[in-house]
């Protein structure tokens, strides 16, 4: 495998995955989504690219304390997933990742304002701070005209940048996203990018993304591709990526 870029990196890492596998069992066949993958991930913006069915998905999910590896260590912050229980999963997702779904998920009852603010109140942040995060963020997206609306009343990339505020607004070390501008315009694609820029660098996050969009890749620090569940080339600083 090749690899582009500079040696090691002295900075912690943020991630870091030991001889992962992910193996899917049914139909009497068996299908590996990932193969003894093993690398880091430093702070910054790393892009996972590859074609459908490489293993992108299912690395995010695993990232995300999401889905658990056949076999292998995923690490994030210092914290090993596999040992984690339920609650304690459920609290890593609450205070250290965040997550963009491709569904997105609002609650519809909620407004804009109170979907973004709800994952800092779960985390015991007082309603008052939560919301006040939840209108820095709003404004950051370019959604603060749309605070008080709830989600029947968005577009779907109001909808988008509504879930991308939300991923942001317990500070999050990792954030992870499956293809978060998608459903963006340029303008709004850019404001998004910035803003996970913008995090990565201020909160010393590592910012994930799996995305076919050209110019999110042309933002990203580095560029992991994929290939039938196996890592075969980095571009761009590869430092702290390990073979």
């Amino acid at each position: 495998m090749e690899i582009k870029g500079q040696s090691l990196s002295e900075t912690p890492p943020v991630l870091r995955l030991e001889n992962v596998s992910k193996v899917y069992k049914g139909g009497g066949e068996n299908v590996v989504a990932l193969d003894h993958l093993t690398l880091t991930i430093p702070a910054g913006l790393t892009v996972l690219a590859g074609p459908s069915g490489c293993g992108k998905s299912t690395l995010i999910n695993l990232m995300g304390a999401l889905d658990r590896p056949s076999s292998g260590t995923v690490e994030v912050a210092g914290k090993c997933l596999e040992h984690l229980n339920d609650e304690q999963v459920d609290e890593f997702r609450r205070k250290t990742v965040g997550i963009v779904f491709q569904f997105f998920h609002l609650i519809p009852v909620l407004t804009v304002l109170e979907n973004v603010a709800l994952p800092a109140e779960l985390a015991g942040i007082s309603r008052e701070e939560a919301r006040q995060r939840a209108s820095v963020l709003l404004e950051k997206v370019g959604m603060a005209s749309r605070a008080a609306h709830r989600p029947h009343e968005l577009s779907g990339g109001e909808i988008q940048r509504t879930a991308i505020a939300r991923a942001l607004v317990n500070k999050p070390r990792l954030v992870l996203a499956d293809e978060p501008t998608g459903n963006l315009d340029s303008s709004a694609s850019k404001r998004v990018m910035d803003l996970f820029t913008r995090v990565a660098s201020e909160e010393n996050a590592s910012t994930i993304i799996a995305t076919h969009d050209p110019d999110v890749v042309e933002r990203a620090e580095r560029v992991l591709h994929f290939l039938d569940g196996k890592l075969t080339n980095v571009e761009g600083d590869s430092r702290g990526v390990l073979r």
